[in-house]
C-alpha cells in the first residue's frame, strides 16, 4: 500500500499565534489515514527556527575530532546539565548554501579552516514539532592548533573548542556521553566510515 502524498492534505488554516526570536504556525488541518478516508480537523503547532549545517572537523593525520561546548538553554528547561558538546552548526541563512555555512561556522566557533567536506546526510531534527532539518557534514582540518574560546559576542556565543583523539571520542560515543542527535550522527558515521575517508584524504 503507497503512502500517502503531501497533495492529499487539505490545508484549513495556518496562524502565527508567536512571533519572537522564533516563530510558532498553528496549522489546522486534514490528512488521509491509512485504512481510508480522511482524518477530523487536526491542530498542531510548529516551532519555526529556519534550516541548519552542522560539520564534524576530522584531522585524518592525527586521527582527531574538533567538538565545541557551550550553554543550551533547551537542556537547562529540560533540568539537564546545560553545557552541551556538540559539532559546529548555524542557520541557513537566504541564499546561502549549506556547504557555505558549514565552513562560516568552523571558522566562527572553533576558528578552523575547513578542506574537503563529506557529506554526511540531511535530516529532520524534530518532525513531530519543528520544520528544521539539519545538512550533516564531515569537514577535513588540521587541528593542532584548535582549542580556545570563540564565537560572536553580538550573538552572545561563548564557545570552547575540544580536541579528542577519535578513540577518546568512541569511548564516549558508546558509553553514552554524547547526548546531542548531530554529533550522536555525525560521530556515528565517521566510526562507520574512517579508513574509507582516510584513504580519500590521503595526501
Amino acid at each position: 500500500m503507497a503512502s500517502p502524498s503531501r497533495d492529499d492534505i487539505v490545508l484549513l488554516r495556518r496562524e502565527t499565534p508567536f512571533q519572537g526570536y522564533f516563530r510558532i504556525d498553528r496549522y489546522t488541518l486534514r490528512h488521509p489515514l491509512f485504512e481510508g478516508g480522511m482524518s477530523g480537523d487536526v491542530t498542531r503547532e510548529v516551532f519555526e527556527r529556519g534550516h541548519a549545517a552542522a560539520v564534524l572537523p576530522y584531522d585524518p593525520e592525527c586521527d582527531t575530532v574538533v567538538l565545541i561546548e557551550q550553554f543550551r538553554a533547551g537542556a537547562y528547561a529540560a533540568g539537564d546539565n546545560p553545557w552541551i558538546v556538540e559539532i559546529v552548526a548555524g542557520i541557513i541563512e537566504t541564499g546561502e548554501t549549506a556547504d557555505a555555512v558549514a565552513r562560516r561556522e568552523a571558522i566562527e566557533e572553533a576558528g578552523l579552516a575547513i578542506g574537503a567536506l563529506e557529506q554526511i546526510a540531511e535530516v529532520f531534527v524534530s518532525p513531530g514539532g519543528t520544520s528544521e532539518t539539519v545538512a550533516l557534514f564531515c569537514g577535513r582540518c588540521d587541528s593542532r592548533d584548535a582549542g580556545g574560546i570563540h564565537g560572536i559576542d553580538a550573538e552572545d556565543e561563548d564557545i570552547r573548542v575540544i580536541v579528542k583523539p577519535f578513540a577518546e571520542v568512541l569511548v564516549d560515543l558508546n558509553a553514552g556521553r554524547v547526548r546531542s542527535a548531530a554529533p550522536l550522527i555525525a560521530l556515528q558515521w565517521l566510526a562507520l566510515n574512517r579508513d574509507a575517508l582516510r584513504a580519500r584524504w590521503r595526501d
